[in-house]
């Protein structure tokens, strides 16, 4: 699809577009947002979940369910990135999304259901599929369709995008505070299900990518060109490279946010029901304002991460994607320490925006950057298994957390004094988990490391070959 103002690469990104560019961008960021809206529901509800369906665990027991069930949900995502990536450059990204969108709304209504903690975690390993199909999908959809001097900064709206998914969960999340958490956690998984209808609208219009069209033409008569293949991604130094550091880039950012980040609305609780403590209130107007906090604190943490992520997207468009990957992996550490050390009542929400920004930021340069390293061929493929395999890997961060949070509160325990009190034990645990988050938050350093060996892609046009 032409558009009059496609070969005047000065112009703003939106006004290279046509009418159907930007229904594609629509479409694209709209499968996006609600994937990252079912995301939040799912961390926003976890909790609650976890404590409904294993009503005698202990509450560091349940830290540690928590784990899991995040850990599990991730494992899922990175084997739908896994397989739908390639899906899609072999059968088209639309319709692949279209099923991706449908798998993901129908198992987060499901788990609505669950009885037990076992079936909350099968129908979230099932989830994870859908979820982990649509980023790479939708990257290389919007890559493929959008003019090339506009393709960067759209990527990154696209992402940045994504916030309003996260904000909107937490205002569901906000607007539930005052009903029974044991019960809630239920009507925000519903919430979750409604993106199906959004595949009427994906099967009705879109089309397939002049470029994926033509690969795929080329595909049928030079068996060189082979479509989605891992044999084909790997058998070629090119993309095997790019592939196995993308992914390492991809994991360095995934474990901080959904092993450390994603963790924050915990301390954010423990924080909040100290500091509410000594106003005399009953349990269930403390948990209420538990409840609102922890959504208040994901909105604030996405109105951040769009800040970030728009920052990104034009600072690598000015000084090139490497060397703002490096400023921002390591702000992202410094923010993780700085928010696990000092955040200790409802005032210090503000740094929950710092973390936001320095944190998410990295994702606008995944949208940006990983379709810039594989041939359209391979776009989908590429993409997802850097942004969404590695996350085998990074399902390790929830359970190492919890892991490493249930050892330390452990120990802390065994420390305190003989007849120590309820407070003596909160503040422990409290502790505890700070300390994790800080040890874990080196595994930025990683993304570091893997930016050593991938190539600067500022200015260059989409591989081909």
């Amino acid at each position: 699809m032409s558009t009059p103002n496609a070969h005047h690469p000065d112009l703003p990104w939106y006004k290279q577009l046509n009418g159907y560019h930007w229904f594609v961008f629509f479409v694209a960021s709209a499968a996006w947002c609600f994937d990252c809206l079912d995301q939040q529901l799912f961390i926003l509800a976890r909790d609650n979940a976890v404590k409904a369906l294993t009503p005698g665990a202990t509450g560091p027991e349940q830290t540690n369910y928590s784990g899991w069930a995040m850990a599990i949900f991730i494992a899922g995502w990175a084997t739908g990135g896994l397989i739908f990536g390639a899906v899609g450059d072999r059968i088209g990204r639309a319709k692949t999304l279209a099923i991706t969108v449908l798998i993901y709304s129908l198992f987060t209504g499901l788990s609505s259901f669950a009885a037990n903690i076992e079936q909350f975690m099968i129908y979230r390993a099932l989830t994870g599929l859908g979820v982990g199909g649509v980023f790479g999908l939708a990257v290389a959809l919007v890559a493929d369709a959008l003019p090339d001097a506009a393709r960067p900064k759209a990527l990154g709206m696209l992402q940045a995008l994504s916030a309003v998914g996260n904000v909107t969960a937490g205002l569901c999340a906000m607007s539930l505070s005052g009903m029974d958490p044991l019960v809630s956690w239920k009507y925000l998984f519903w919430i979750g299900s409604i993106p199906a209808f959004l595949c009427i609208f994906i099967m009705l219009r879109l089309k397939e990518p002049e470029k994926w069209v033509a690969a795929k033409a080329l595909s049928k008569t030079d068996k060189t060109q082979s479509m989605g293949s891992y044999l084909s991604l790997f058998g070629d130094v090119r993309w095997r490279k790019s592939a196995l550091f993308g992914m390492l880039l991809c994991v360095s950012a995934v474990v901080g946010l959904w092993g450390i980040g994603f963790f924050s609305n915990k301390l954010v609780a423990f924080a909040i029901a100290d500091s509410l403590a000594g106003q005399n209130l009953s349990p269930q107007e403390i948990s209420t304002a538990k409840q609102w906090w922890s959504a208040a604190n994901l909105i604030v943490l996405n109105i951040g991460a769009f800040i970030g992520m728009i920052a990104f997207s034009k600072a690598a468009h000015r000084f090139g994607r490497k060397p703002v990957f490096v400023v921002a992996f390591l702000a992202a550490m410094a923010a993780t320490i700085f928010f696990y050390l000092c955040f200790d009542e409802r005032a210090d929400i503000w740094m929950s925006l710092v973390l936001g920004i320095c944190q998410l930021s990295l994702f606008a340069g995944f949208a940006i950057y990983l379709p810039e390293l594989f041939p359209t061929r391979l776009r989908s493929t590429g993409t997802s298994f850097c942004y969404n395999v590695g996350r085998f890997i990074a399902a390790s961060g929830p359970i190492t957390l919890g892991a490493l949070n249930k050892s330390l509160s452990d120990k802390a325990i065994l420390a305190l004094p003989a007849g120590y009190s309820d407070a003596m034990k909160n503040a422990a645990e409290l502790d505890a988990f700070r300390s994790a988050g800080c040890y874990m938050s080196s595994v930025f350093l990683l993304g570091l490391v893997a930016l050593m060996f991938l190539p600067e892609t500022k200015g260059r046009p989409l591989p081909e070959g």
